[in-house]
């Protein structure tokens, strides 16, 4: 199908976003389920801009989605300061509980792919809780070899889901929405990472302050800095780069305009 983000696209740091607020994309996913058509949502935070710009098939996968969308807040103000404004930022996580909502409310059926089974089991049991009234077409976890993808995909298909949301790790749940996201059968796909761990209580969301101060990655980081500490050190500091480069050349630009408009 169109996305209806297209008209509004903006290319930041060699990666296009959408330009769309969470009711518009929300829209478009119930648009899709009720018209028939297909979604592919993908979102990016900088660390995923950094290994996009490392990882061909990563960048690929997620170029290929329907939708791509400014999950990290840290996007945003970076395509603001290259001069393109974003409306708002739409996390992956809270899109993913929007969706549920409506989905509870529209009798649309989620499946669930990803993550441990028994952080998938914490997650289903929460999720029943707080969607009493939502039909689950299914779950399976993550840890599935590629190997078996193809029949992942049609225990999907066959379960009549409507969405598909997937709590796996890049690149994986790109890769495997690219080559597979059709065959499930599924209207509206969106990989929501470590949705599936902070929903199921695994791990800890920062709050809501936090998150407006773009200092979510910070909140997580104090939660296990041994793990992530290098990770952020690396694709922070990457990401840093590659704003300051961008604003370096669109600097360079405007010079050369300033002097091509003087001859």
């Amino acid at each position: 199908m169109t996305a209806p983000g297209r008209a509004h696209r903006r290319s930041v740091l060699g990666t296009t976003l959408d330009a769309l607020t969470m009711r518009e994309v929300v829209a478009a996913c119930v648009a899709a389920v009720d018209g028939g058509g297909r979604l592919d949502i993908g979102v990016v935070n900088a660390a995923k801009i950094v290994g996009m710009r490392k990882d061909p098939e990563l960048r690929r996968s997620v170029l290929d989605c329907d939708l791509v969308l400014a999950d990290g807040q840290a996007v945003v103000w970076a395509a603001r300061l290259l001069g393109h404004r974003l409306p708002e930022r739409v996390a992956g996580i809270d899109l993913f509980t929007e969706l549920l909502g409506e989905a509870e409310r529209r009798g649309y059926r989620p499946y669930f792919l990803g993550a441990t089974p028994e952080v998938l089991a914490l997650l289903i049991e929460r999720v029943r809780r707080d969607f009493p009234g939502l039909r689950i077409a299914g779950h399976h976890d993550g840890y599935f070899p590629v190997e078996e993808s193809a029949r992942v995909a049609e225990e999907i298909a066959r379960s009549g889901a409507d969405l598909l949301f997937l709590g796996m790790t890049s690149p994986k749940k790109e890769i495997f929405v690219r080559d597979w996201g059709a065959v499930t059968g599924a209207k509206v796909v969106h990989g929501v990472g470590g949705a599936f761990d902070v929903l199921s209580g695994r791990t800890r969301r920062a709050p809501r302050a936090w998150q407006r101060l773009g200092f979510e990655w910070l909140y997580r980081l104090l939660q296990e800095p041994a793990r992530l500490g290098p990770r952020y050190l690396k694709t922070n500091g990457r990401f840093l780069l590659l704003v300051a480069a961008g604003l370096i050349h669109q600097g360079r630009g405007r010079l050369a305009s300033s002097v091509d408009s003087l001859e």
